[in-house]
């Protein structure tokens, strides 16, 4: 059954497309979820449940998607967005070295700290990641965890089709240029 098919079972109250449904976008919503923002796991699933619940209340209302992963990506940004918007949070203004920090670059000996507690190939390239900025971050996973194109990429996170390809592009460009720093570090030591 294809996943239009299995949405259109859903929408008509298939309690088994729906479970089906679930078990095929689960991991994918936690793992970008997550991604968005490590407030707790709690958090995100609970924002996943909040989505199928809302989906489920709703099937006979919505529309069969053409890439129902990409339209419940999309619905998960929308639903923990409103969520981190509606919490009452003091309004405390950027001082000159806070904003500083919030675009300051890690330095090489920060990178190579980073790097040497790493102790996988995967843990070093994770930790790279991390350096980079939260929207650079979110389209690299969008690309390339989720397999998204640049347009899907662009919808969710509101910006154009040229913009996304910029984001990802802009990441890749900075973890080679880290990677080619580190690894002329390393040589020169050894």
């Amino acid at each position: 059954m294809s996943e239009q098919q299995l949405w259109e079972a859903f929408q008509e109250g298939d309690e088994e497309a729906y479970t089906q449904l679930y078990q095929n976008h689960v991991r994918a919503m936690y793992r970008y979820g997550m991604s968005l923002v490590a407030v707790s796991e709690a958090f995100v699933l609970d924002c996943v449940h909040d989505v199928f619940t809302e989906i489920w209340a709703k099937r006979t209302r919505l529309t069969t998607p053409d890439n129902v992963r990409h339209y419940l990506l999309k619905a998960l940004k929308i639903r923990i967005v409103h969520l981190l918007e509606r919490k009452e949070r003091p309004n405390k203004p950027l001082t000159e070295t806070d904003y500083e920090l919030l675009w300051a670059e890690p330095n090489d000996l920060e990178l190579l700290e980073e790097l040497e507690a790493a102790s996988t190939r995967q843990q070093r390239l994770e930790r790279l990641i991390a350096q980079l900025p939260p929207r650079q971050q979110e389209a690299l996973k969008l690309r390339f965890v989720e397999n998204m194109d640049y347009t899907q990429i662009g919808e969710i996170l509101d910006v154009n089709q040229q913009s996304a390809k910029n984001l990802v592009f802009r990441a890749v460009e900075k973890l080679r240029g880290w990677v080619a720093l580190l690894f002329l570090t390393f040589s020169t030591f050894f």
